[in-house]
């Protein structure tokens, strides 16, 4: 047997008994889990000890399709460490493979010829369904680096994906690798083109935070928002194939989810409610609500009247609201005071503390309530906002913008009125004035360059007291606010410090694909680098046929030929159309959200194809795509990026003057 066999052995029985070693791992937490109540001292205990024991036996589960390892460390000092995705130890709790968030894992990512950090050689394994089938060395105390020449990462790189996103863990580069490891307290903007990873990098920014800071994180919360519920099913699997299963994802219409949505606005009426001086509107609006006392307070208790004088009421309204509390807030600091006042003229009286029951009845008496409805009035944010709505008369906004946004006919309440999308995001702000919510430990924020201001500001206020990382490309705004600048974006996020990153070689998208894509960036009127692809494939095919459908059918049945996944791209008005088309020829098709589907073709519409991608993507009349929307070129640059090896173009009508200069067909 040859040295180079030899090794293979070893390392595939290393993988074994990694494997054999992570099952006894997973059946100690099950033993734990099933005699928690008999270990534990009480019940509080054995619950905990319960419910940290299931997300153990979770984090433990294991893949056979997925390797253990992807790399190995051989150090100066002689030591040796497998990389891997999770900490796995043998039974005397020596590591057999240790989690890629490790210090000593950083070396694998950023070891180089020219600072090998104390890396003797850097081995890269090649699995295929879980089976180590290879390996590759870089001495790279001799100087040798492979680099993106490395076949095996190459290949990881390249493979054909099906289903949801993977994670990119053998696959990280160095300036993804410093994003990801960036500080808790950091905010970091990826402006990432095409292709470079940034989402990748952004959940595995998440993880790394997990595993660094676990107790801090998950007592506050680590939050995924992201631009559809299609994107967020396409990355579901990636932070669980991890081990990490506590974090929230939402989209930004779920988040401030707390009207029902019935109705659609016009744009003009949702670009009002989306810029941000709707903020200073409803700020206006509540805080005008407050009044002064006009008369002293009495307040019979038993044989005793109490009495508070104007003076000192004004004076407890007037220090609350220098507080700038949230309005709720400060309410109860009006009421509590008041009460506090109560309380001192009954001990001077009466020569004793009143109890917690005298204290809770003062506070509740008709007097006090009078009082606080007359200088602090109670609301609610969807009450603010119908008020607002049905006159929406202020100095902020122009006669034609209140009219944009009146209620052409106010409902008699405000839970019977028909909300729209962007009313939730004011009823939201309104109730962020009204009552703060929750901050979360860390925020990740993809496809940001779509958020309004005022969706800004509803991530902001959930992550008022931590950094967040924000994933996107100005080139692929497709919203009418979609953002021109970060800069902007960040102030409304509330991190106007925050770094702007820019990623721009892209390891996904093949050079065929983003050389045609680039031809449109002129034509967007954002100020963005162009992507540049290390992948010197790609097919790219057009064809122009007055038969759509058929044309469409015809790549659909080309690219089935070979393996991995395929997104049929078209306007959202074909969609229909082109699903019956193709289920009569026996091609059945899944939606965006079917991303466990057994189907390998996924029909979807321009519009939620942002985020995703595809082996073989097939574009349907891009000319309608363009004609549908204000921003419908940055719509196509989006449609057009979402291929990972091929491209094909089906067209009747004429094709965009950027891309016909090059295309025919």
């Amino acid at each position: 047997m040859s040295d180079l066999d030899s090794d293979l052995a070893a390392e595939r029985q290393h993988l074994t008994e990694s494997r054999a070693a992570l099952k006894r791992m997973r059946e100690l937490a099950e033993v734990l889990f099933a005699t928690g109540d008999r270990v534990a001292g009480d019940a509080y205990t054995a619950e905990q000890l319960g419910r940290h024991m299931s997300r153990r036996m979770r984090e433990l589960a294991d893949d056979p399709n997925t390797p253990l390892f992807f790399g190995r460390l051989e150090l100066s000092d002689d030591n040796r460490f497998h990389i891997g995705r999770r900490h796995v130890t043998d039974a005397a709790g020596e590591p057999m493979v240790l989690d890629w968030r490790a210090p000593v894992s950083r070396s694998f990512y950023q070891a180089s010829a020219r600072d090998p950090q104390g890396v003797r050689t850097r081995r890269r394994f090649g699995f295929v369904k879980g089976r180590l089938t290879s390996f590759e060395d870089e001495h790279l105390d001799r100087g040798e680096e492979l680099g993106t020449a490395s076949r095996i990462l190459t290949a990881e790189i390249e493979r054909p994906r099906v289903g949801p996103m993977r994670d990119i863990v053998a696959t990280i580069q160095p300036e993804q690798d410093e994003l990801v490891r960036a500080e808790l307290g950091d905010t970091i903007c990826v402006q990432g083109a095409p292709g470079t990873g940034k989402t990748a990098v952004g959940l595995h920014r998440a993880a790394f935070l997990l595993f660094t800071h676990r107790e801090r994180l998950r007592r506050s919360g680590v939050l995924i928002v992201g631009p559809n519920t299609a994107f967020l099913h396409y990355i579901a699997s990636v932070l669980p194939a991890l081990g990490e299963l506590d974090v929230h994802q939402s989209t930004v219409d779920a988040l401030v989810d707390t009207v029902p949505v019935k109705a659609v606005d016009t744009p003009e009426a949702a670009r009002v409610k989306h810029d941000a001086k709707m903020a200073a509107v409803l700020s206006d609006a509540l805080w005008r609500r407050i009044g002064k006392p006009t008369e002293p307070l009495t307040v019979p208790d038993d044989s005793y009247r109490w009495r508070i004088a104007i003076e000192r009421l004004r004076r407890i309204v007037d220090d609350v609201r220098r507080e700038n509390p949230a309005y709720g807030v400060g309410r109860e600091r009006v009421r509590a005071r008041v009460v506090g006042l109560l309380q001192r003229q009954s001990e001077t009286r009466r020569g004793d503390s009143p109890s917690d029951t005298w204290l809770r009845r003062m506070g509740r008496s008709k007097p006090v309530t009078a009082l606080l409805d007359q200088v602090w009035p109670a609301v609610t944010g969807p009450e603010l906002v119908a008020e607002l709505l049905t006159d929406p008369s202020t100095t902020e906004l122009t006669p034609a913008e209140q009219e944009a946004i009146r209620w052409a006919k106010p409902p008699k309440t405000w839970k019977s009125a028909r909300w729209t999308h962007a009313d939730a995001v004011l009823v939201d702000e309104a109730n962020g004035l009204i009552e703060r919510p929750t901050s979360f430990g860390h925020v990740v924020v993809d496809e940001a360059q779509d958020l309004s201001p005022m969706q800004c500001r509803a991530i902001a206020r959930r992550s008022e007291h931590a950094a967040l990382t924000v994933l996107g490309d100005l080139a692929q705004g497709t919203a009418p606010w979609a953002a021109r600048t970060w800069t902007e974006s960040l102030d409304h996020l509330g991190k106007p410090q925050g770094r702007v990153v820019p990623l721009t070689t892209g390891f996904r998208v093949p050079a065929a694909v983003l050389v045609l894509a680039n031809r449109l960036l002129p034509a967007l009127a954002v100020d963005v680098p162009p992507a540049v692809s290390l992948r010197a494939d790609g097919e790219l095919r057009v064809t122009n046929d007055h038969d759509v459908p058929g044309a469409t059918i015809a790549a659909v049945r080309r690219a089935l030929a070979i393996e991995g996944s395929v997104g049929v791209i078209a306007p959202d008005a074909a969609v229909a159309g082109l699903r019956t088309a193709l289920a009569e020829v026996g091609i059945e098709t899944a939606t965006a959200d079917e991303v466990e589907a057994a189907e390998r073709v996924t029909l979807l519409p321009a519009t939620v194809a942002k985020g995703l991608e595809y082996d073989h993507v097939i574009i349907v009349e891009p000319a309608d795509i363009v004609a549908a929307e204000a921003r419908g070129l940055n719509r196509l640059y989006v449609v057009l990026t979402r291929a990972v090896s091929r491209l094909d173009i089906v067209h009747a009508k004429a094709l965009p003057h950027q891309l016909s200069d090059t295309l025919s067909g």
